[in-house]
């Protein structure tokens, strides 16, 4: 008889350490297109990775695929909705038109860091304006570069008519349509093709922030900067709600206290920190540099730059979409979080 009760303890045991190392098992798949070795990999995905790892006890474990190894730049969010991957981060943008709303913070105006714009994009959605467009993922955190300028090979821009034939790099449609208004030929691509792309003069020149001109080794192929704030590049950290689901409600207490706007901020504060190294990275280089403080009152910029923003707001309107209320939300949400970094 005590061998037999022996052995059923020792089952029930054996049966408890197989079930924790299943809980200890679970690992979340996370896909994204920046480079394992960049400061955005490394500062944001892997720091909310390890986080996450530590606050779960270890029951969560977080499996990076950097570079668009798990899926494209441009199928990221497509690959959490239907589960390829657990978590994913990528721009809203290069889902064409999928995320109108969210991306009236990309216009001029409405963030000058990275860290107010992060502020705004989560706030946004904090406060309920985009949550039809992310009905079928679960957003994590959402998060913003910091402006992005216009860099060319061998021409120095300085007034939009300088732009005139120039084949420039656009990360979305609502920066490529300011291009297009300042007289260049907008060309679209995911950030990791612009290296080749310029190597093999597919283009003149693009518009990326400082810190992308670092991360994806920019710097090395082109000599002339313009400091013309005129789009901000939106991001989502989002997770797959089948994944969420399927977790103990210990485990989703991890995630829901490493989501929001605590992660936003951090994200907004590495890209900024990166965008004040990509740029002394071109000094260092001694690149040509212009810089335009405010584009919309500049006598050159401000004509093309407003119409951008007048024709992308009128475009909503038109799908019956909110675009003028959200935009002044935006705008309110930019004047709020600029006061609290203050």
């Amino acid at each position: 008889m005590k061998t037999k009760v022996t052995a059923c303890v020792l089952a029930a045991s054996l049966a408890g350490l197989a079930a924790t190392s299943t809980q200890a098992a679970t690992t979340l798949r996370m896909a994204h297109f920046w480079p394992g070795a960049s400061g955005i990999n490394q500062d944001i995905f892997e720091a909310w990775a390890e986080t996450v790892e530590q606050e779960s006890d270890g029951e969560l474990k977080v499996e990076m695929y950097p570079s668009g190894t798990l899926a494209k730049a441009d199928a990221i969010y497509e690959a959490v909705g239907n589960g390829i991957a657990d978590v994913g981060a990528t721009a809203q943008g290069y889902a064409a038109g999928r995320f109108p709303l969210s991306q009236i913070v990309e216009l001029p105006g409405v963030a000058t860091t990275a860290t107010q714009g992060a502020c705004v994009l989560q706030t946004l959605y904090d406060e309920g304006h985009l949550d039809e467009e992310y009905a079928d993922t679960k957003p994590l955190f959402m998060f913003t570069t910091g402006p992005g300028g216009i860099h060319t090979i061998d021409t120095d821009i300085q007034k939009p008519s300088d732009l005139e034939g120039l084949r420039i790099r656009r990360p979305t449609s609502v920066a490529g349509d300011m291009l297009e208004n300042m007289g260049a030929t907008p060309v679209g691509m995911p950030a990791p093709d612009i290296y080749t792309a310029m190597q093999r003069g597919v283009v003149d020149g693009l518009s990326f922030p400082w810190e992308g001109l670092k991360g994806f080794r920019i710097n090395e192929l082109v000599n002339y900067h313009t400091e013309v704030p005129f789009y901000t590049l939106i991001f989502v950290a989002t997770m797959s709600q089948r994944t969420y689901d399927s977790l103990s409600p210990e485990q989703q207490a991890v995630i829901d206290d490493n989501s929001g706007m605590q992660w936003a901020e951090n994200a907004g504060a590495v890209f900024d920190r990166l965008d004040r190294e990509g740029k002394q990275e071109a000094i260092e280089a001694g690149h040509t540099i212009r810089e335009v403080e405010n584009p919309l009152e500049d006598p050159d910029w401000q004509k093309p730059l407003q119409a951008g923003i007048d024709s992308y707001l009128a475009e909503l309107e038109e799908r019956g979409l909110p675009g003028r209320e959200v935009y002044e939300a935006a705008l309110d949400a930019s004047e709020s979080c600029a006061s609290a970094q203050e």
